[in-house]
C-alpha cells in the first residue's frame, strides 16, 4: 500500500505511471480481499508490475469496531485467502504491539502538581475542584 503525503490542493496531479484498477472479494462475513491490479494510461492490464493484494476485515472489541488492513504478500487471489486468517494474525499483533507502545509512552509522562496534562496551568488545587464538590 502507498502512502499519501499530503500535496497542496493547487500542485496536485496525477502520477499516471502508476495508476491501479481495484477488485473486492468477499465471504459476505468478515474476510475481505482487495486486489489492485496495475494498469495502463488506457486502463489495460499492465504486466510489468505485479499485482497488490489487500487483506481487510473489523474487529469486535469491548470499546467497538476497529477496521484492521494489512498487506498479503502473494502473487494469486487463492494464495491471498490461504494467507488472509496469517495476516489478520500477524496485524493483531501489530495492533497491540503498537498500544502498548502508546501505553508506555504515557505512563512515562512527568506529571508536575499544579499543572495541567499538557504542563499548561490549571491543574486542580489542593487535590480537588477548586471548592467544589459537595462542600458548602
Amino acid at each position: 500500500m502507498a502512502t499519501r503525503p499530503s500535496q497542496p490542493a493547487e500542485s496536485m496531479n496525477v502520477d499516471v505511471d502508476n495508476l491501479y484498477r481495484e477488485e473486492s472479494y468477499t465471504d459476505l462475513r468478515a474476510a475481505s480481499v482487495r486486489v489492485l491490479i496495475p494498469v495502463t494510461i488506457d486502463g489495460v492490464e499492465d504486466p510489468a508490475r505485479k499485482r497488490l493484494f489487500i487483506g481487510d476485515t473489523t474487529l469486535m472489541t469491548q470499546m467497538g469496531p476497529i477496521p484492521v488492513q494489512f498487506p498479503l504478500e502473494v502473487e494469486t487471489l487463492k494464495e491471498a485467502l490461504d494467507a488472509f486468517p496469517q495476516g489478520v494474525r500477524e496485524a493483531i499483533e501489530r495492533l497491540n504491539e503498537r498500544a502498548k507502545e502508546m501505553a508506555r509512552e504515557e505512563a512515562s509522562r512527568i506529571v508536575v502538581p499544579g499543572k495541567g496534562p499538557s504542563g499548561m496551568p490549571g491543574g486542580l488545587p489542593g487535590g480537588g475542584f477548586g471548592g467544589l464538590g459537595g462542600r458548602g
